[in-house]
């Protein structure tokens, strides 16, 4: 979670270059994954914009179950016009072969999909990164720039943590939500992705959350599991360590581990 101070004045007027963004946009599709990012841009641009603000959701083997039916619930609640497009990413070439440049592979697939529709609706598709995540290995923005997709957000120069703060003030029920990733990212570069893996993490996932760990990752290395979670419940960890194994060994894996490092974004980017 962000622990970045944030200025309450200097926010408030990066959220107002925002709306004369979108404002001068006319007419945006918001790239909307459930997660906080996209839910605010979503949220300012339906205040904006009223009907000239949509949001888009593509939905494939990428994404767990639970989190698509969370996205989808979130937006019916806070009314958000939704349109859910569906994409095969096993039929994107590179994205099994699961190199380096997969991010970018599946991102140029996924967007172009979503630019189509924007197009065709004569909407100006728009998408939520923001200045924080300038400083990570992320291939799929070279995409974005490819496309002439626009970052809103990031022109307006907000932080991960302004962006969730002014969330929490716009009363948006998932500003503390952790951060999400594709669930490729579980998989070192260079091992093969399946539709059977991408089950394996997101079940194992799964596992974890029921025991109240709403920020972990089940990283796949062959037939090993590695757990990442916060540091501060290591504890809790290992006090439901015996029902962790028994579910993750149901699930195929043959070891499971705790990573002592603890939980942090982007472990496996080179």
């Amino acid at each position: 979670m962000q622990t970045e101070e944030v200025r309450l004045e200097e926010a408030l007027l990066k959220e107002k270059a925002l709306i004369d963004n979108l404002r001068n946009l006319g007419k945006v599709a918001v790239a909307y994954s459930g997660g906080v990012d996209s839910t605010y841009l979503t949220a300012v641009a339906r205040e904006t914009l009223r009907n000239n603000a949509l949001a888009f959701f593509v939905k494939g083997a990428m994404i767990a179950p639970a989190e698509e039916r969370e996205a989808q619930e979130l937006a019916q609640t806070l009314g958000f016009e939704l349109k859910v497009l569906t994409i095969d990413v096993f039929q994107i070439p590179g994205f099994s072969e699961n190199s380096s440049e997969r991010c970018y592979y599946c991102k140029h697939a996924l967007f172009s999909l979503l630019k189509q529709e924007a197009d065709r609706r004569a909407l100006q598709l728009t998408e939520g990164s923001n200045r924080s995540d300038m400083g990570d290995f992320r291939p799929g923005l070279k995409a974005l720039r490819e496309l002439g997709i626009i970052s809103p957000l990031l022109q307006a120069g907000l932080t991960k943590a302004e962006i969730r703060f002014l969330a929490r003030k716009r009363g948006l029920p998932n500003w503390n939500k952790p951060a999400q990733a594709c669930l490729a990212s579980r998989i070192p570069f260079g091992q093969k992705i399946s539709p059977e893996i991408l089950e394996q993490v997101a079940q194992g996932e799964q596992v974890l959350t029921n025991l109240g760990f709403s920020e972990r990752r089940v990283r796949v290395h062959g037939n090993l599991a590695r757990i990442e979670v916060p540091t501060f419940l290591f504890s809790k960890f290992l006090e439901h360590k015996e029902e962790i194994v028994k579910e993750l060994l149901k699930l195929g894996f043959r070891f499971i581990t705790l990573d002592l490092e603890g939980l942090r974004s982007g472990s496996l980017n080179p």
